[in-house]
């Protein structure tokens, strides 16, 4: 995930050439339903930027909540593990998530160098 993480931002530096973005911070959007440890991603992120253009850059992450909507009812709720995530309502079980599955950079705190 981290490799992906720089490579996105690699590109993304290239499309300010040949301006040079100094990077404050990356937001990311992490959702709790992604597998991805926002603790290991931090630490990821420290290593796999050091030396590099992106050294000193924090990487905030925000955790999105996992939530479902129940086919049946239409209802919203958080599903968890521990009722298999199944509906709260109806006790159908989760077939749409609304929310929880984002991975993507929300905006990233730059200036510019010429």
């Amino acid at each position: 995930m981290t490799k992906c993480l720089v490579l996105s931002m690699n590109q993304w530096r290239q499309q300010h050439s040949p301006a040079v973005p100094v990077v404050e911070r990356v937001h990311l959007q992490v959702g709790d339903f992604t597998c991805v440890e926002p603790d290991q991603l931090l630490f990821t992120w420290r290593v796999a930027v050091e030396n590099s253009w992106l050294d000193g850059a924090e990487l905030v992450v925000e955790a999105v909540p996992l939530v479902g909507r129940c086919v049946r009812c239409q209802q919203t709720y958080s599903p968890a593990p521990d009722t298999a995530y199944r509906s709260p309502c109806c006790d159908h079980p989760m077939e749409e998530i609304v929310t929880g599955r984002e991975l993507r950079i929300r905006s990233v705190d730059y200036t510019l160098e010429s």
